[in-house]
């Protein structure tokens, strides 16, 4: 770790989360069940300083979900805006791909983090997640099926 310049002690920081999408063999999405928040999340957390997002995304999946499975390409870039009691933010999402049926049954949930997990329909997100996760895992789907990545703000693809 190299020490900032007082140029760069100098500006401004953003709040760095990442997440991964994985999916079952019908094309439903892993939803996370937090145990200290409600609603529903997909695996993925804040990202720890000097933690690149792909790095982030990966302790966090083994973290919540105690696997380590590969994780594919990024599909989308999020600006999240600021709001109440949360500074602006860059959510990068990664690609997870198919779950095996060996990495499902390897799957152990950290009691003090994660209640349970289900596959969830596409079209059912918005009974599970905020608007803005919501949008987010869509517009993510969305350019997964094109072969794309996309970038968005406050979940709302911008081309």
């Amino acid at each position: 770790m190299s020490t900032a310049s007082e140029y760069d002690k100098g500006l401004p920081r953003k709040r760095a989360a990442a997440g991964v999408l994985f999916f079952d063999e019908a094309g439903r999405v892993l939803l996370v069940d937090p145990v200290y928040k409600e609603p529903w999340e997909i695996p993925g957390g804040a990202v720890e300083a000097d933690e690149s997002p792909l790095q982030g995304a990966r302790r966090e999946v083994k973290e919540e979900l105690g696997i380590a499975p590969a994780i594919g390409d990024l599909l989308g870039l999020d600006w999240t805006a600021p709001r109440p009691e949360r500074s602006e933010g860059l959510v990068t999402i990664f690609d997870g791909g198919v779950l095996t049926p060996e990495e499902l049954r390897s799957i152990r949930l950290p009691a003090d983090e994660i209640r349970s997990f289900e596959f969830v329909p596409v079209d059912e997100l918005d009974t599970r997640l905020i608007p803005l996760l919501a949008r987010r895992v869509r517009a993510c789907v969305s350019a997964r099926k094109q072969g794309l990545t996309v970038y968005m703000e406050n979940g709302h693809p911008v081309s």
